[in-house]
């Protein structure tokens, strides 16, 4: 495939025309409608619907513009990098993180990141659904253990555990009987293992309160309502001053926080210190690190 005729393709599609594109770049309207044309009989496909006034892309050329505009935008970026002699982050950074952790401490990390780096324009969105990185045009995801994928490398940078805590309001229940519980989602009664320094035990909640967030399920055990199990970094603050009290820590549910890039595609600079920066931020990685940022 000839480059420079997929890069004026590049060129039109972001425009939106090839007028539009002629303007802004200085080049000949002419000439990026010629390759243009050259590239569709290349390819045999027809790119763009061309209408009196309006140039639309056609399936085909949105979903060819999509898979090749950040591999043109890498390639000019490699190339300045070269010119420069260095490896300046710049360009954006789209980051996908799921809720808690952006909630919690990614308003901190992105900010400190930017004044770090000011010619990268980071872009973070909050979902916890996997994403396709290649499709949804993601650089970096933050996942919380992440299932093996092939086409994703990357690294744990944080790590966790669930315990489960109530208010000293709230008396613990005796062996056989249940607690008011506040749980994630929806759910009916629930038997929870937990380790102690007396060993093993089950806990057993009745919901009393079904929310989506993690945020609200420990505020709403703040105020007494119920037992939770939640991530020690979310209520270590909470259990150091005795607002709540600890019932044990769920057995085996050790969390790790994995940053993931696509493993075809070459680290960019702003991936890189993207990275390094989480590293300096959890130098070791344990829930104290993340309860730091997470405050009172």
């Amino acid at each position: 495939m000839d480059l420079l005729a997929l890069a004026d393709f590049n060129l039109v599609a972001r425009h939106g025309g090839f007028g539009k594109a002629a303007r802004a770049t200085g080049r000949p309207k002419a000439t990026l409608s010629r390759r243009v044309g050259e590239l569709e009989s290349s390819l045999g496909l027809r790119l763009f619907e061309r209408g009196v006034r309006d140039l639309k892309l056609t399936e085909e050329g949105r979903a060819l513009f999509e898979r090749t505009a950040r591999l043109l935008s890498e390639l000019d970026e490699t190339a300045s990098a070269i010119a420069s002699g260095g490896q300046t982050p710049k360009g954006k950074l789209r980051i996908s993180a799921p809720a808690l952790f952006s909630q919690s401490a990614m308003g901190k990390i992105a900010a400190g990141f930017a004044l770090k780096y000011p010619e990268v324009r980071l872009e973070v969105t909050t979902e916890d659904r996997p994403v396709d990185m290649i499709e949804e045009g993601y650089d970096l995801v933050i996942r919380v253990n992440p299932d093996p994928d092939e086409n994703l490398v990357g690294r744990a940078f944080l790590r966790d555990r669930l315990v489960v805590v109530a208010s000293p309001d709230l008396p613990r229940p005796a062996a056989d009987s249940p607690a008011p519980g506040v749980i994630r989602g929806a759910g009916d009664r629930q038997t929870w293992n937990v380790a102690t320094s007396k060993g093993s035990a089950k806990i057993t909640i009745e919901p009393v309160l079904s929310l989506s967030s993690l945020i609200m399920v420990r505020d709403a055990v703040r105020a007494g309502v119920g037992a939770a199990r939640l991530p020690i970094s979310l209520v270590s603050h909470d259990l150091a001053n005795g607002t709540l009290l600890h019932w044990g820590n769920i057995e085996g549910s050790e969390i790790a926080l994995w940053a993931l890039y696509p493993s075809r595609r070459l680290l960019s600079a702003r991936v890189s210190a993207f990275l390094e920066f989480l590293k300096q931020s959890f130098p070791n990685g344990t829930p104290d690190e993340l309860a730091a940022y997470i405050g009172r």
